[in-house]
């Protein structure tokens, strides 16, 4: 497996040594710091189901179901209201959150309350809905498609069919559920990249968005410079068409091994930390000033959560060919499918909801030029919105230890600003 192989080849090369804030975040969780609570036992957290952990905090959480029009059943999470703050049923403006690659719902809520996202989020007064992209552990599942077939055509899809097809189903199942004509919109990483496919496919879907917050936006990637995804990237075309030859279509399935990775490695008394922290800085970008080794099993325990090799290769096809297109299947199959040898530009011009880009000086997958290049061609950007540190980096945006100060806040207040303008 790929991760362990990373995992292993980075032990020769990492001393041994504690996570560099423990000991602020056990004070933290000592003294409830500012109402913050991380966690109250890591290795508890690490091991529950995702609804047991939101639960075992005291706030509401719900289960819903959503068929896409091909098919997929795809898992969506609700948090209702707070639990310290705002903490009635009723009416409240909705927002709506989008995982990255790999990833799932769990991103928003596992650096635990007064941290995660969707925390919040709902103590700030707002109903919180969490997708999840097929494919993912919440969302493995299919009318008539088995996913432990990898030749049954279920892993046939990039984050076009995610942008194109399952964000319009969860987001027309959360306005319909609450009675709402239009929410907010906050995606990370590959759940920005699906927001500006679905914009631009369709655009109808602008209107039902009253602001739209891209946390590290991922459109552009002539300037990516992520290691691994630049490695790959011109093989990306072969290595899904071998993929799919010898019948592999998923990668990073939830897996208990990645707990037990987490809870016997990568906890704050394992010599081994230090080599976790690593492979989180290859894969996302260095930035030791807010990485939170401590909580590395909780996050092992949730993440990955299982993806196509499709999402990589178009990934991959965007770093070769410098531009945001549509999946490039080949040219026979490009011809059936769009009418032309070439996989058509997402338009951007047709995305007209109101759009604010959060990005960052050092995030590796994000660069700032790609950032520059989006905004200009965007239908109605309304701003660009650096993080103040100079090393903040990709996965900051999710479980940077200043994420709320130095990110989240500013988004809640644009969010506040639309609402009264809308």
């Amino acid at each position: 497996m790929l991760l362990i192989t990373v995992f292993l080849s980075f032990a020769a090369l990492v001393s041994s040594g504690h996570s560099p804030h423990s000991a602020y975040i056990e004070e933290l969780v000592r003294n409830n710091a500012f109402g913050v609570r991380i966690s109250d036992n890591v290795m508890e957290d690490a091991c529950l189901d995702l609804a047991d952990l939101v639960r075992k905090y005291n706030y509401p959480f719900e289960e819903h179901s959503v068929t896409t029009e091909d098919g997929y059943i795809l898992g969506l999470h609700r948090i209702p209201h707070g639990r310290d703050s705002h903490n009635v049923a009723g009416d409240k403006p909705v927002v709506f959150l989008m995982h990255g690659l790999m990833t799932s719902s769990s991103d928003h809520v596992i650096m635990g309350p007064g941290n995660g996202l969707a925390y919040i989020l709902a103590e700030e007064g707002y109903d919180v809905w969490m997708g999840n992209a097929r494919g993912n552990y919440f969302s493995r599942n299919h009318r008539t498609l088995n996913p432990d077939d990898q030749r049954s055509g279920f892993w046939h899809f990039s984050w076009d069919e995610i942008g194109n097809r399952d964000l319009p189903a969860m987001i027309d199942y959360a306005l319909q559920h609450t009675g709402k004509s239009a929410l907010h919109y906050i995606g990370f990483s590959q759940g920005t990249t699906s927001f500006f496919v679905m914009a631009s496919l369709r655009p109808e879907y602008n209107q039902k968005i009253i602001s739209m917050h891209a946390l590290a936006p991922v459109a552009y990637m002539e300037y990516s410079r992520n290691p691994l995804f630049n490695f790959l990237a011109p093989y990306a075309y072969d290595l899904e068409a071998l993929a799919r030859l010898i019948g592999l279509g998923e990668v990073f399935p939830n897996s208990e091994i990645f707990t037990i990775i987490g809870k016997n490695f990568c906890n704050d008394e394992a010599i081994t930390q230090p080599i976790c922290s690593s492979i989180v800085f290859f894969i996302a970008g260095f930035n030791e000033n807010q990485h939170n080794a401590t909580m590395l099993p909780v996050i092992l325990g949730h993440t990955p959560a299982g993806a196509a090799i499709r999402q990589f290769a178009h990934y991959g096809q965007s770093i070769t060919n410098k531009d945001f297109r549509r999946y490039d299947h080949g040219l026979l199959e490009n011809m059936l499918i769009y009418g032309s040898i070439i996989p058509p530009r997402y338009d951007l011009s047709q995305i007209t909801a109101p759009v604010f880009l959060h990005y960052s000086d050092s995030d590796p997958l994000a660069d700032t030029a790609d950032v520059d290049r989006l905004y200009r061609g965007l239908g109605r950007p309304m701003g660009k919105f650096r993080v103040p540190q100079a090393t903040f980096s990709h996965v900051d945006f999710l479980w940077g230890i200043d994420a709320k100060t130095l990110v989240y806040d500013r988004v809640i207040r644009y969010m506040q600003i639309m609402e009264i303008l809308n």
